[in-house]
């Protein structure tokens, strides 16, 4: 009986605790939500008011540590990260104002470890490893952002489970409709596109023939298949307001 008895208490208390995970999560996506509400304009970060701010944007950022992501769902663990890279660079960004670019600061990307949800891990561990290439999704580069005016516009609200599969539909749809960041030019019968498509290539082309036929998928005025494709420089410019 007494055996029965603590087991009953085990399975309540491991229910308990999967509850609280994963409303920990739940709880950091409504953070992240309210927090780029409030920051972000048109993709474009209030760093000097955030920097007279910065408990804010602080506390935000060491509440990822705490989040749980054990036997949790593809979409769970994919908007997690991508709300979490944003916010840490963001707050990189914010701790180090005024900056020019992410680029003055040396490993900003590749050496600097950030407590992740158990772990300590790089903005590129994060997006790389935890994201790109376990799940093979390029429309992910449409939300990931580098705070960079080169990068897909940052959103201004965080990723959730339950409305990850519109919300990158919307981003990448909005990034490739842009001009500024697809390059159309028909007189040359030329497309300029950002280095993205360069570094990531084999993903935007492993499901279709080639890159036009990807951005086409998404394009409301059509590329013509005649049409040659460029690479312009990378705007590694701060995307500050």
């Amino acid at each position: 009986m007494k055996h029965l008895i603590n087991s009953f208490l085990v399975l309540i208390l491991a229910t308990h605790s999967l509850f609280a995970f994963r409303q920990d999560i739940n709880n950091f996506n409504q953070q992240a939500d309210k927090f780029l509400s409030k920051y972000v304009m048109k993709g474009n970060v209030d760093y000097k008011k955030l920097k007279e701010n910065f408990t804010e944007i602080d506390n935000l950022y060491k509440s990822i540590s705490t989040v749980n992501v054990k036997n949790i769902s593809d979409n769970e663990l994919k908007a997690f990260y991508i709300n979490a890279y944003n916010i840490i660079v963001i707050h990189q960004i914010t701790e180090y104002y005024p900056l020019k670019s992410a680029l003055d600061r040396n490993g900003f990307f590749d050496k600097v470890k950030h407590d992740v949800a158990g772990e300590r891990l790089t903005l590129d561990q994060i997006e790389k490893g935890k994201v790109i290439l376990k799940f093979r999704d390029p429309r992910v580069h449409f939300a990931f952002s580098c705070a960079a005016a080169g990068c897909p516009e940052l959103a201004n609200f965080a990723f959730t489970p339950e409305k990850l599969e519109a919300q990158l539909e919307k981003r990448s749809a909005n990034s490739i409709n842009n001009p500024d960041f697809i390059r159309v030019d028909p007189d040359k019968k030329e497309v300029g596109l950002s280095m993205i498509f360069k570094w990531y290539g084999k993903e935007f082309t492993e499901e279709n023939d080639n890159i036009l036929a990807y951005l086409n998928k998404y394009r409301t005025n059509k590329i013509p298949d005649n049409y040659s494709v460029v690479f312009y420089p990378y705007d590694w410019t701060l995307n500050a307001q």
